[in-house]
């Protein structure tokens, strides 16, 4: 299957290690992982495991200590800040656990943040239309329930067009019935706009609507394996 396929990120040998206080925390141990053009990758592995680090370096907001990282040609392991920075701004959108909305603004006024910096964006309208919130794009987040706040998030990150959207724990601060609505709108972003899209999550249900699950334990990739046929988050029950 993944023979012929456009690589979008090549990681081999990434390590890294972080000081707490005068103990060395070991997050990455060798990690090798290939990620393809518009797939959608759900990584799992318990708190620790090291998955939070890896995304974190894929999106370039950390550096790894040693191994190869790469963005199609471009060297993300020696990439500096400036570089770094360009790279977040164009190609990467970015949905965490939290949503960061700024709560003295709109929903619109939230994506436009993003969409007043970005080379090709979409408008705030349309990036609030795809995830749903046609009706509510004038509500302040204190108006918004919990799961139309990671919506407008999941806009937000959108409307830039990356070519990459990276989501730690989206669904982690929601109830099921939230969080697969939310895995909805992810999924409808990967197969229309066809953006590379990795969730991680210590949910294992969410691994069955992905192409793909890499499983992260002690820092290092346990496994990788793809799903014969993805289901649809309206299927998931956790």
């Amino acid at each position: 299957m993944s023979g012929h396929r456009d690589v979008v990120f090549q990681a081999s040998g990434v390590t890294k290690t972080y000081l707490m206080g005068e103990v060395r925390i070991q997050a990455l141990r060798g990690v090798d992982l290939t990620l393809y053009a518009g797939e959608l990758v759900v990584m799992l592995g318990a708190s620790g495991s090291g998955k939070s680090t890896l995304l974190n370096i894929l999106g370039g907001l950390d550096h790894a200590d040693g191994g190869v990282v790469r963005y199609r040609d471009q060297d993300l392991a020696h990439a500096g800040d400036k570089a770094l920075t360009a790279y977040r701004r164009h190609h990467v959108g970015f949905v965490f656990q939290f949503y960061n909305l700024i709560p003295s603004l709109t929903a619109r006024e939230n994506v436009a943040i993003v969409t007043e910096i970005a080379r090709d964006p979409m408008t705030p309208d349309s990036a609030l239309s795809l995830v749903g919130l046609e009706d509510r794009m004038d509500h302040f987040p204190a108006q918004l329930s919990g799961g139309e706040q990671q919506r407008v998030a999941i806009a937000r990150a959108i409307a830039k067009r990356p070519d990459v959207l990276l989501c730690d724990e989206p669904t982690g601060a929601l109830d099921s019935r939230t969080g697969i609505r939310v895995l909805q709108v992810i999924q409808q972003i990967n197969q229309e706009l066809g953006t590379t899209t990795a969730v991680i999550t210590h949910n294992a249900v969410i691994g069955e609507m992905a192409d793909r699950v890499v499983r992260l334990a002690d820092g290092r990739v346990h496994s990788v394996v793809e799903n014969p046929a993805r289901k649809s988050p309206g299927q998931l029950h956790w």
